[in-house]
Formats: structure tokens, C-alpha cells, sequence
């Protein structure tokens, strides 16, 4: 096995690793949780989930972006960034980047106290926005993934 195999093979696993714990949290925790918990266990039953993937999810966004910057160096892909016909290049990056600086900047700085400290106050009303936000960001990086996997595949740019 050649070592852009080895890249590619990581960079999806990783995609699917993070991505499919976004959508687990979406469309089954988030829900579930608003559903089927008191208000007053909400904020301590998915912080304690939550921060567990979130964890996994800071490894694969690592994992994700280095594997996407070696094969991109390794195939000479960086002109594809000067083409809109390879707009899913710029949506694999820009998904990137967004989780990236959600995780690793704007969690540990501020978002994580904001959401404690609004969930204590207003537990429908915050976990209903945090809600809407994964769906968003759900639906972009599925559109990203599909975007991806038929460009890489010949079927656009």
C-alpha cells in the first residue's frame, strides 16, 4: 500500500468517525434528550455524553486535516483551490475549519460557559438553538461528503 492509499484511507475514516458522531448527536441525542429528560438533568446528562465525543471529534478533525493536506501536497491539488470547479475542495476546508474552530477555539474559550450557563436558565430555549445549529451544520457537511465523493469520482470539476 502506497502512503496516499494509506492517507486517503485515514482522511475517510475520519470523516466518518466525525461526521457520523455529529449526526449521531443530531438527530438522535439532541432529540432524544429535549424529549425524554427533565429540564433540570438535561445539561448534566449531555455534557457528560457530549464531552466524551467531543474528545474523539478533536482527534478527528487532527486526523482529518493532516491527511487533507498531505494528499492535497502529494497530488499537487493546491490549484484546485483557484477553481470554482472544484467547489468541494473549498467545502471540505471550510467544513474543517468551522468544526475546527468550534472545537478547539471557541468551545474551550467561551461557547462551553455559554451554553452552561444559558441551559441552566432557559433548558428548552437553549437546547432548541444548539439543536438548529447541528442540523445546520449537519446538512452542510453531508452535502460536503456527497459534493466530495462524486468529484473525487470524476462526476464534478
Amino acid at each position: 500500500m502506497d502512503d496516499l492509499a494509506l492517507a486517503r484511507a485515514l482522511h475517510v475514516l475520519a470523516i466518518v468517525h466525525w461526521i457520523g458522531g455529529v449526526s449521531l448527536v443530531t438527530l438522535v441525542l439532541l432529540p432524544g434528550i429535549r424529549r425524554n429528560v427533565r429540564a433540570s438533568e438535561r445539561l448534566e446528562l449531555f455534557e457528560m455524553i457530549e464531552s466524551r465525543f467531543a474528545f474523539q471529534a478533536r482527534i478527528s478533525t487532527v486526523l482529518a486535516g493532516a491527511s487533507g493536506f498531505y494528499m492535497t501536497h502529494q497530488i499537487g491539488g493546491w490549484e484546485r483551490f483557484a477553481s470554482s470547479d472544484f467547489w468541494w475542495m473549498h467545502a471540505m476546508f471550510g467544513v474543517w475549519l468551522i468544526f475546527t474552530i468550534v472545537l478547539f477555539v471557541a468551545e474551550p474559550l467561551f461557547l462551553h460557559r455559554w451554553f452552561k450557563d444559558r441551559a441552566i436558565s432557559d433548558s428548552e430555549g437553549t437546547f432548541r438553538i444548539v439543536q438548529r445549529m447541528h442540523f445546520i451544520l449537519l446538512g452542510v457537511s453531508l452535502v460536503t461528503v456527497a459534493g466530495a465523493m462524486i468529484g473525487v469520482h470524476g462526476g464534478v470539476g
